[in-house]
């Protein structure tokens, strides 16, 4: 049984157990729960604050993780990193108040901060040789200019959306972030071949996102040009139809770069254009 530490709460719990059901880990988990089975793979679920899920992985109570960066990072504890997981992005910022003229970073030389990553704002600031002082707080960062607490923070950044209730602009990005899945590095090769049968799901729910299946109908004598601006996976699926002339091409296509292919398919005489969503890929 591989143990797989995850937060308790917040948008991370959400988009984890997104991804975990994606990757079809069943679990009947409720945020009261400490510890839940899977009833389909052989994971049990311990559900903690994402501050001390890293010592937890690195001590061996948890076999592996679900983090975000910036919590990684800051507890510096001897876990490995595993893999990058894509989602729950965000930067670890400095901010300052909006109405005062920012002249670089040499404008917090014996300014007050007040952060939850301590650790994280004491390098930075020891790399970029400014002495300020470290005001730790563990609540609502973002208030403490505003009552007088600091003269500026350190703090995760997603939106930007609570800097402006605040009255506050971002001024250095330190570190950007990203959901992590970290692991012990004393793993048994029992679990290690969980991990492993555990990653290979994963790859197939991230290969497939921003996927899209594209069926299409396609006259025959235009299908050496429609085949050279499709971008597949490795080449398109070509079968002929009932009607004389005409085939049927199945691929693959990136979202990013869908509107402007179908586009071309389009002005090239593709038909019947067909667009559906993949839910795994596996390569």
């Amino acid at each position: 049984m591989l143990r797989i530490a995850v937060q308790a709460k917040g948008r991370l719990y959400d988009e984890t157990m997104s991804f975990l059901e994606e990757a079809d880990i069943k679990l009947s988990a409720t945020k009261r729960t400490l510890l839940v089975q899977s009833s389909n793979f052989p994971i049990e679920v311990l559900f903690l604050r994402d501050d001390d899920i890293p010592q937890t992985v690195a001590t061996g109570v948890a076999d592996i993780g679900i983090v975000g960066e910036n919590e990684f990072v800051e507890r510096a504890e001897d876990a490995e990193i595993v893999k990058r997981l894509g989602f729950s992005k965000c930067r670890l910022s400095l901010a300052m108040p909006k109405d005062i003229e920012y002249t670089g970073v040499q404008w917090f030389e014996g300014k007050k901060i007040a952060t939850s990553y301590p650790g994280i704002l004491s390098r930075y600031l020891k790399e970029q040789q400014v002495k300020a002082e470290i005001h730790v707080i563990t609540g609502s960062v973002e208030v403490s200019p505003g009552i007088g607490l600091a003269d500026a923070i350190f703090d995760i950044v997603s939106s930007g959306s609570t800097l402006v209730s605040n009255r506050l602009k971002e001024v250095e990005v330190v570190m950007k972030s990203e959901a992590l899945l970290i692991g012990n590095k004393n793993l048994s090769d029992e679990k290690k071949e969980i991990l492993k049968e555990l990653l290979f799901r994963m790859d197939a729910v991230k290969t497939a996102e921003d996927k899209k299946y594209v069926l299409m109908n396609a006259p025959k004598d235009k299908l050496d040009e429609i085949v050279a601006v499709l971008p597949g996976m490795k080449s398109p699926t070509v079968m002929p139809l009932a009607q004389e002339g005409w085939c049927s091409v199945h691929t693959v296509l990136d979202e990013k770069c869908f509107w402007e292919i179908i586009g071309k398919l389009k002005a090239l005489g593709a038909e019947g254009i067909l667009v559906l969503p993949i839910e795994k890929m596996i390569i």
